[in-house]
């Protein structure tokens, strides 16, 4: 459902439009929908959006925003991330509120995981 001047859709960029996909798809189950050989999207995936074809990525250290995943398992998740060739940049650790961790796409696109139990 579309609401009126909220979030509704997100873009990052990807330098291999293929190796994302089988990224996504092999660490959290994710499918896509191509449109032309530069652009992929997602959808029921907590947030809609999709991969453009481009030579940057999106990292906190160049000031983009952070996504942050949820699991209800971080070391299972960051298990899989890894299988996945996803590369761990911040190892679990804890905050007000929770545990998580950071990791890279293979584009070098920065994203988290957090989760209010640390099993």
């Amino acid at each position: 459902m579309n609401e009126h001047e909220k979030i509704n859709y997100v873009e990052f960029p990807a330098k291999n439009i293929e190796e994302t996909k089988k990224f996504f798809s092999s660490a959290f189950g994710w499918s896509f929908v191509d449109y032309g050989p530069e652009y992929t999207a997602f959808s029921n995936e907590g947030l809609d959006g999709g991969f453009f074809k481009a030579s940057i990525n999106s990292s906190t250290s160049n000031g983009a925003a952070l996504i942050v995943l949820y699991s209800n398992n971080l070391n299972e998740t960051q298990k899989k991330i890894e299988q996945s060739n996803g590369i761990i940049i911040k190892p679990i650790y804890s905050f007000p509120g929770g545990h998580r961790f950071h990791f890279t796409d293979p584009n070098g696109n920065e994203f988290a995981v957090w989760s209010d139990k640390y099993a």
